[in-house]
């Protein structure tokens, strides 16, 4: 099971408000770039988000699907990485006193990746989200409006 949390020193809002931007999912999703909106809005449940994954000179296209989202405190998505399959990533959103805890839950489904899951495909995504997370709290903590002391 590949769980892992990450205090962010800001608002839960604030946190919820670099989750909905579709435009922003490559700046805290590691490795992935170009993304571009598929279908309705971000993050409503159905809509998708396309880009390209890059793993060293490997790079193919994703895409990623809301399938559960309940502003500002849950976001659940679909990852579909083609050949290596789909994987549910749930992202849960608390507060905790002034700042907020994220929790990121990640279980292949589908495909290769649900096929071969194991302890060590765990170890990886661990280290994965540990990266993941960190470049979310950066990109919250580091807002215009945070810098500009206004309420995150």
């Amino acid at each position: 099971m590949a769980v892992r949390h990450q205090l962010i020193r800001s608002t839960p809002e604030a946190v919820w408000e670099v989750l909905a931007d579709g435009s922003r999912y490559a700046d805290w999703v590691v490795a992935t770039s170009h993304t571009r909106p598929k279908g309705s809005d971000w993050p409503q449940v159905g809509a998708s988000i396309e880009y390209t994954v890059r793993l060293g000179p490997w790079k193919a296209k994703g895409e990623t699907t809301v399938r559960l989202s309940e502003r500002p405190r849950v976001l659940e998505l679909e990852a579909d990485s083609g050949p290596l399959g789909t994987a549910r990533i749930a992202i849960e959103i608390r507060p905790w006193g002034e700042h907020t805890l994220v929790i990121v839950d990640e279980h292949p489904l589908r495909g290769l990746g649900g096929a071969l899951h194991n302890s060590a495909v765990d170890a990886m995504l661990q280290l994965r989200h540990r990266s993941m997370l960190a470049r979310l709290a950066k990109v919250v903590e580091n807002s215009p409006r945070r810098q500009a002391g206004l309420p995150s």
